[in-house]
C-alpha cells in the first residue's frame, strides 16, 4: 500500500514510525524546506510515553528530557493553590513523565525517521486535493509536483490544514480569547529550584514555566485579550515583562534569561470537534483532525495516540480502509473531544476577569483532593490504552481547574 502523510511535525512522523513498525511505506511531505523549530517545549505524560516505547524512542527521550515529579501552583502574589503529585501519577500509570524542547522532540522523530529509511520531502507544501476519476484523492503541492497515494493522511497542522479542508469542507480556527507569549529561557547558572512544573494563575492572566534542567525552562505567559489586540509589539520581551513585573520569582528572572528575539506571540486558536474524520482514501490525524487548545495538556500527547491507534487499526482492517477509518474515528473521537472541551472549559476559568470568580476558581483548587486528581488524569488519560490506571474503556469525568497543564 502505498502511503503519503501531509506533515512532518509530531503526528506526521510518529505516524509514519508507527506504520513502518507494521511494515507499511509511508512518505512524507513536509510544507517547510527544512525541519520545524517552532514552539517551545511539550509535557510528555506517561500516555505518551507508553506510545513512544511502542516506538523505540522512550531511552532517546530520557536522554534529552527533563523528569519532573511535581506541579506547584499560585495565584499572583504567591499564595499556594496546590498542585499535582507527577511522581504518583506517574506510578499510577505505569511510564513517566517527560519535559523536553519542541525541537528536540522534533530531532529525535527526525533520526528515528532517518533509520527506518522512511522518506521526507521537504518543501512541499499542499496547495489543494482533489478526487481522480476513481474516486482517489491526489494531492497537490505548490512547488507543481502531484501524489496519488493510496492512503492520504493530512496531519498538516490546525491553522492551515488543506487535508481538513478536503474532508471537512471548512477549517476555519477558532479565537478563544487569549494569546500566548512563549520563549526557552537557559543560564550559566540555575533558574529554577528543581525539576517541575510551576503554574501561576491571575485575573485574566497565567504564566507556567516547565524545567528540563535547572539552567533550561520553557515558559509560556498569557493574558486575556480581543483578537483585534493580538498584533505584536515592536519589543516582546519588553512587553510581556512589564504584563508580570510583580509576580512572585521566579517568573520575572525567566523571562529576563530569554532572548528578545526568542519570545513569539501567539494568538491561540482551536477548532471544533469533527463528525467525521475521513474522506475517501485522506484521514486526518493530530492538529487537522483535533486541535485542542494549551490548556488540554494534551496536544502532543494525543498525537502520538493516533500514530499507535491508526497502526492497530490498519492491521485490524488487513488493509480495508473503510474499516481501518470507523475503527480509527470510534476510538479517538470521544476521548479527544473530552480533551477539547475539558480544554476550554479549564480556559475560561483560567482567564476569568471577575473577582469573585478567580477567588472561587482558586479556592476549588486549593481544596482538590491530590490523590483523586492523579486517579480522575491517570484513567482518563490512560483510555483506550493498555495501561495499568485504565481497566475498561468508560471514559473517564472530570479533569477540573486543577487538573490540565502544558505549556508550549
Amino acid at each position: 500500500m502505498e502511503i503519503g502523510i501531509l506533515g512532518g511535525g509530531i503526528a506526521g512522523l510518529s505516524v509514519a514510525l508507527a506504520l513502518r513498525k507494521q511494515g507499511y511505506n509511508p512518505r512524507v511531505y513536509e510544507r517547510r524546506a527544512e525541519p520545524a523549530t517552532m514552539g517551545a517545549g511539550v509535557t510528555l505524560w506517561p500516555n505518551a510515553s507508553f506510545v513512544l516505547e511502542e516506538l523505540g524512542l522512550l531511552q532517546d527521550i530520557d536522554a534529552i528530557g527533563g523528569r519532573p515529579l511535581t506541579m506547584h501552583r499560585q495565584d499572583a502574589v504567591g499564595n499556594a493553590l496546590g498542585g499535582l503529585d507527577i511522581a504518583l501519577l506517574d506510578r499510577t500509570m505505569g511510564y513517566p513523565t517527560y519535559t523536553v524542547l519542541r525541537r528536540h522532540l522534533q530531532e529525535v522523530l527526525l533520526d528515528h525517521v532517518a533509520r527506518a529509511r522512511i522518506p521526507v520531502e521537504f518543501g512541499h507544501r499542499a496547495v489543494r486535493i482533489e478526487l481522480d476519476a476513481n474516486g482517489r484523492a491526489v494531492a497537490h503541492f505548490e512547488n507543481g509536483a502531484s501524489i496519488r497515494p493510496d492512503l492520504l493522511i493530512g496531519a498538516d497542522g490546525r491553522m492551515d490544514s488543506v487535508a481538513r479542508k478536503f474532508v471537512a469542507g471548512d477549517n476555519t480556527p477558532v479565537y478563544q480569547g487569549f494569546v500566548n507569549w512563549i520563549g526557552v529561557a537557559q543560564g550559566q547558572h540555575a533558574l529554577v529550584d528543581d525539576i517541575s512544573i510551576q503554574d501561576f494563575w491571575g485575573a485574566g492572566e497565567r504564566f507556567g514555566c516547565v524545567a528540563i534542567r535547572p539552567q533550561l525552562v520553557y515558559w509560556a505567559a498569557a493574558q486575556a485579550r480581543p483578537l483585534s489586540e493580538t498584533i505584536p509589539t515592536a519589543d516582546i520581551r519588553k512587553e510581556v515583562e512589564d504584563l508580570f513585573a510583580g509576580w512572585p520569582e521566579p517568573v520575572s528572572h525567566i523571562i529576563r534569561a530569554t532572548p528578545a528575539n526568542a519570545v513569539r506571540l501567539i494568538a491561540v486558536h482551536d477548532l471544533e470537534p469533527l463528525h467525521t474524520w475521513s474522506r475517501a482514501n485522506v484521514l486526518l490525524v493530530g492538529d487537522a483532525a483535533h486541535a485542542p487548545l494549551p490548556t488540554s495538556g494534551q496536544g502532543a500527547c494525543q498525537a502520538l495516540e493516533d500514530a499507535w491507534h491508526l497502526a492497530r487499526c490498519l492491521n485490524g482492517a488487513s488493509g480495508c480502509l473503510d474499516e481501518a477509518f470507523r475503527a480509527f474515528t470510534k476510538i479517538r473521537s470521544p476521548k479527544t473531544a473530552k480533551l477539547a472541551e475539558q480544554g476550554r472549559v479549564f480556559a475560561r476559568g483560567l482567564f476569568a476577569t471577575d473577582p469573585e470568580t478567580c477567588r472561587m476558581r482558586n479556592e476549588r483548587a486549593k481544596a482538590s483532593d491530590p490523590v483523586r486528581d492523579v486517579q480522575v488524569l491517570a484513567a482518563g488519560w490512560g483510555q483506550g490504552l493498555p495501561m495499568p490506571s485504565c481497566t475498561d474503556s468508560t471514559p473517564a469525568q472530570g479533569g477540573g481547574f486543577g487538573s490540565l497543564y502544558r505549556i508550549e
